[in-house]
């Protein structure tokens, strides 16, 4: 397992957080705006970069591809790795801590439907993104990739 240098979330005392790997993405599309997740009905939703829980005996990039085509719909490639880092969250009632991977990648594919009913892929800036997605480590990775884009003069 990779090491995680950063942790996000909070600990809350009396709970076991269950270690789950996980892998996102981040896809730009038109117009510098990335790949976010719409998750939840019309009136209960929330945001999430595309990505998921990495299965056993299924390396990241595979996960990776794979979450990516149940989400967004999309056909995807692993550029390259952004960074790693934890997230201490309760789903539904089971406390989780996800130890993330956040990778750059690249769309490879035309789109089609994603294949998880209550998952809408929609575009949105970097920085309408940091503000809406749940997860602090969703947003630190965006920050990331912003940045790094920014040194390298593709902003």
């Amino acid at each position: 397992m990779a090491r995680f240098s950063i942790q996000f979330g909070s600990n809350q005392p009396g709970k076991t957080y269950k270690e789950r790997p996980s892998v996102y993405g981040i896809c730009q599309g038109e117009l510098r705006k990335i790949a976010i997740i719409k998750i939840g009905s019309r009136d209960n939703y929330h945001y999430d970069l595309p990505g998921g829980g990495v299965e056993t005996m299924e390396a990241e990039p595979e996960a990776l591809i794979r979450e990516f085509e149940e989400e967004a719909g999309l056909d995807i490639w692993p550029i390259r790795v952004l960074g790693r880092a934890g997230q201490f969250w309760i789903n539904g009632d089971k406390p989780l801590n996800s130890l993330a991977s956040f990778y750059e990648v690249e769309i490879t594919g035309d789109p089609s439907k994603p294949t998880e009913p209550d998952h809408t892929l929609i575009w949105m800036t970097p920085d309408e993104a940091i503000k809406n997605v749940r997860h602090e480590s969703h947003a630190w990775a965006i920050m990331k990739w912003e940045r790094e884009r920014f040194k390298d003069g593709q902003v």
